[in-house]
């Protein structure tokens, strides 16, 4: 497509400078009451943990980055509708602000949906069915070829091709992989299944790799489980409740999800943080002077 302007460059290079000196251009406060989700946000889920950890902030500092918006009918004054930021917005809300700093610019469709793509795959917030169905919007709706896509998100094409298969699972795949259940990684290669979901729910309950989902796809039946493998998996299933008791008391204790992965008496416990805000706090508490033990000796 001839006019994709090249995204991988960056939002500056998007939003530009406002044209003409437009009046209805530029940084302005605007009621909150004023601004309207965006029709293009790629984004489905809202995390509520997340946007009330924002709220926390923007209560105590305000909000720093402006919002960025065009009007609801171009070349009009009026309602404005969001094009990149409706997480702040949402915490914005949350937070009881009743004005907030807002970049107005006039923008086409296919800048919007750009723009709301770019800034969320810079933040590596969308979920891999968000960036596909973002993908194919789009391509469907505004004509562009895979490789634009990939020209436009700084992507390669495979990348681009390999992510918009996964539109094509059984929606009960999907669900899993939006649950978290399955990564983008297994569920590219359950595309090759004859009964991808049937087969999902083999990956989960043996909790497979990739690379031994792609093998079980290629061979086209159950993986054989020896003697002592079946073993080894009993011995695994009756420490499994003890360690997602230990995961939820860290869990509690830390205000994070957390996992535990650990073979014989090895292993490694996984803290996952959705910002850095919530690095620090998390680093704040491993630095307290006094914790209590979370496991007895």
């Amino acid at each position: 497509m001839s006019e994709t302007r090249g995204l991988g460059r960056g939002l500056s290079s998007l939003i530009g400078e406002p044209q003409g000196g437009r009046p209805r251009d530029g940084m302005r406060k605007v009621a909150i009451g004023d601004l309207r989700p965006g029709r293009f946000q790629p984004r489905v889920r809202f995390d509520d943990d997340e946007i009330q950890s924002l709220a926390e902030s923007l209560r105590r500092k305000g909000m720093l980055q402006p919002i960025l918006a065009r009007p609801v009918l171009a070349g009009a004054d009026g309602d404005l509708e969001i094009v990149a930021g409706e997480r702040r917005w949402r915490a914005a809300q949350l937070a009881a602000l009743h004005e907030i700093p807002v970049l107005v610019r006039e923008f086409s469709d296919v800048e919007v949906i750009e723009i709301a793509l770019v800034e969320n795959l810079q933040r590596t917030d969308l979920s891999p069915l968000e960036e596909a169905a973002a993908f194919k919007r789009l391509q469907d709706e505004f004509g562009f070829s895979q490789a634009d896509i990939g020209e436009a998100v700084g992507k390669s094409r495979s990348h681009i091709a390999n992510t918009m298969r996964l539109m094509d699972l059984p929606g009960a795949v999907q669900n899993l992989l939006d649950e978290g259940k399955l990564t983008a990684g297994h569920a590219r290669a359950l595309l090759g299944a004859d009964d991808p979901a049937a087969l999902a729910k083999t990956v989960i309950d043996k909790d497979l790799s990739v690379r031994e989902t792609e093998a079980l796809v290629r061979a086209g039946q159950q993986p054989a489980t020896t003697g002592a493998q079946a073993g080894t998996r009993r011995g695994a299933a009756q420490g499994d409740a003890d360690t997602r008791a230990l995961e939820h008391r860290l869990a509690e204790r830390l205000g994070l999800k957390v996992e535990i992965r650990g073979r014989g008496e090895q292993g490694r416990v996984v803290v996952h943080y959705k910002n850095l805000e919530q690095l620090d706090e998390l680093v704040d508490k491993l630095e307290a002077p006094t914790r209590p033990r979370l496991v007895g000796s």
